[in-house]
């Protein structure tokens, strides 16, 4: 259950954060890992490094549920760049790999309100090349642990509710889902129930350990298989967190 108090009339209401400071609006500046580097959107930069890694989704599996997307040229995707790069909310990061230094994919910052404490993560495009690799977890910790650092108390992941690998994402990062809102939008054309899932601050450090003990190079043997899986570690920290409910 969430932490209460009594007013003066014995009705509960929760604490006050007295000690708690509005936090600034996310600065638009790179983060750096071992894997991967989140860097702000520039077209110049990372146009034509994720229109060839979007590209090699020959189907186009990874639009299903994006807001953007699908480019059929270079120039589409320049121009879509060029307005994402421009936004301040959605505030567009692209995930270059280090291993190149070519960018592989994109997420943003989104709904974003210092007012209350609370940011999203969102706008995932990850391509064949970055999905299922250690760059790709390891940009998501970049961007959650930024937030916290920055002092928000909530970080928040929605997806549509049939959008599996999106929810299985979610839970492995560490992410507790609180619910569905049904028909919460119309998207695409097509009715949308959505999925909420938050890290709270005082999950935060449980989950950041978590990561780092995943991403730790021992974890991992010499053919860059993991020796213990994140799900593994976080699984046990959402089951808690949603039986205390």
């Amino acid at each position: 259950m969430s932490q209460s108090i009594l007013n003066p009339l014995g009705q509960p209401v929760g604490p006050v954060l007295d000690c708690w400071t509005v936090p600034p609006f996310p600065p638009r500046r790179s983060l750096a890992g071992r894997y991967c580097r989140v860097e702000p959107l520039d077209p110049a930069c990372h146009a034509e490094d994720l229109y060839e890694a979007t590209a090699a989704d020959v189907e186009g599996r990874i639009w299903t549920y994006l807001s953007y997307g699908p480019f059929d040229s270079r120039a589409d995707l320049q121009a879509w760049a060029e307005a994402a790069a421009a936004s301040e909310d959605p505030l567009f990061f692209a995930i270059v790999d280090e291993a190149d230094g070519r960018a592989a994919g994109v997420a943003a910052y989104l709904r974003i309100n210092p007012a209350v404490g609370s940011i999203e993560v969102g706008s995932i495009c990850y391509p064949p090349r970055l999905q299922r690799t250690t760059a790709a977890t390891e940009a998501m910790l970049l961007m959650m642990r930024n937030a916290f650092e920055l002092g928000y108390r909530r970080y928040e992941w929605k997806c549509d509710r049939l959008n599996a690998p999106s929810i299985a994402a979610a839970e492995r990062l560490g992410f507790t889902f609180e619910g569905v809102f049904r028909q919460a939008t119309i998207f695409r054309g097509r009715n949308r129930d959505t999925a909420w899932f938050a890290i709270i601050d005082r999950d935060w450090e449980e989950v950041r350990s978590c990561h780092e003990r995943w991403l730790a190079p021992d974890n991992f043997d010499a053919d860059g298989g993991q020796r213990e899986s994140l799900s593994r570690l976080t699984a046990p920290l959402v089951r808690r967190r949603f039986a205390s409910w």
